[in-house]
């Protein structure tokens, strides 16, 4: 039994931010009905395909964030479809969407309504820019993508070369940090409801998660009364902390801390650094001379011969590749990777695994991501049950 194996969760979100909440939950054990508009997801026909798909798209984009759940395709624009929905909000614990704020209005599918079907219902919304009810502004109702939360709430000012254009940040944060949150008030909302028998509205938007996100932007104008821009793969505050380029790629150092930057200097052979710079306030203030310094000798070393030099004693990682994630065994032992059946195929592919680990109820993917209307039946079955035992 995974930790969330009481419950269910309605699942009326596609693409990213959302679904990657849902899979959290479902990968914790609750059952997650993924609800699809007609012709699905929008993100099913997105690549990349084990094979060119012939009757079904099914991409690895889709198959990474929906794993473990059942799908039922429904028309919410219909009378129908309406009231097979409001069949199973009956007895679910949690509604996740993420449309415009106004959307489910408009299927006559509100918070409110849905309330009358099922008092205790916790209903989560991940949206751009929130939704009306915990805090109008004039954004709500305007799309959103990763890249303008990305622009707007200041990660991308504060990421890329000092030199260069903004640049955001390679995963899709604006949604998966928003899903993540949205996964955490969805949990706190659950263990209210235990303790008091009432549900409530979550929301997240993506834009407000992102400047939670940038907090060290954020405290840094209010000491400082200047924006901070980009410096790199620098800090603002510590040094040293940056990328260096070896012979043969690069390596990353954490060495801000005085006990880690006298080991790092003795490990690199230049003692005399730690004696020339021996505060944090003392390197920072020459961080450009000293950068120079360090990046001189890592030039001429290897990646494997900086980590031998520098791992146990100091913060050191080289920057790898998938190719080097895939052959670590760390990964391997930490059931990071997961193999999934690929539907219309013979063959499995790999998708990245829960980081959330537990000792009792540890959370894994119980399936493969869901044909579209794969478990219609199932699901409709059960509402026939439900509606037998309610009767009885």
């Amino acid at each position: 039994m995974g930790a969330l194996s009481d419950l269910r969760v309605l699942d009326l979100t596609q693409v990213l931010a959302g679904p990657y909440c849902t899979m959290l939950l479902a990968d914790m054990g609750a059952d997650v009905v993924k609800v699809e508009r007609p012709g699905g997801d929008l993100i099913r026909s997105n690549p990349p395909f084990v094979d060119d798909p012939d009757e079904e798209p099914y991409g690895g984009y889709f198959q990474s964030v929906n794993r473990g759940k059942r799908s039922i395709e429904l028309d919410l624009g219909s009378e129908a479809g309406r009231e097979t929905f409001l069949d199973l909000v009956e007895t679910a614990d949690v509604v996740v969407e993420n449309y415009r704020a106004g959307t489910m209005e408009s299927f006559d599918l509100s918070y409110e309504h849905l309330l009358d079907r099922n008092p205790e219902l916790i209903y989560a919304s991940i949206r751009g820019f929130g939704d009306p009810r915990t805090g109008e502004t004039d954004r709500q109702g305007q799309p959103a993508f990763d890249i303008i939360a990305q622009a707007l709430g200041g990660v991308m000012e504060i990421t890329g070369e000092a030199d260069g254009t903004p640049m955001k940040v390679g995963p899709g944060i604006g949604d998966l940090f928003t899903a993540t949150l949205n996964c955490i008030g969805i949990l706190g909302a659950v263990h209210h409801r235990d303790r008091t028998g009432e549900g409530q509205y979550v929301d997240t938007a993506m834009y407000d998660s992102m400047i939670s996100m940038t907090e060290r932007a954020i405290y840094l104008q209010s000491y400082e009364g200047e924006p901070p821009t980009r410096c790199g793969n620098a800090h603002p505050t510590l040094f040293p902390y940056n990328a260096f380029e070896v012979e043969d790629g690069y390596v990353v150092v954490s060495a801000f801390g005085t006990n880690h930057w006298r080991r790092f200097c003795e490990a690199i052979d230049r003692p005399d650094l730690a004696a020339d710079y021996p505060t944090p306030a003392d390197r920072l203030a020459d961080r450009d001379v000293l950068y120079d310094e360090l990046a001189a000798w890592m030039r001429e070393h290897e990646t494997a011969d900086v980590i031998d030099r520098l791992e146990g004693d100091v913060p050191v990682a080289p920057v790898q590749n998938t190719e080097d994630i895939f052959s670590d065994s760390h990964v391997h032992d930490r059931d990071m990777l997961y193999e999934v059946d690929q539907p219309g195929t013979d063959e499995s592919v790999h998708i990245a695994g829960s980081a959330i680990k537990m000792t009792e109820t540890n959370p894994e993917p119980r399936s493969r991501a869901p044909l579209l209307d794969e478990h219609r039946d199932e699901l409709l079955a059960e509402l026939a049950a439900q509606d037998r035992a309610i009767r009885e």
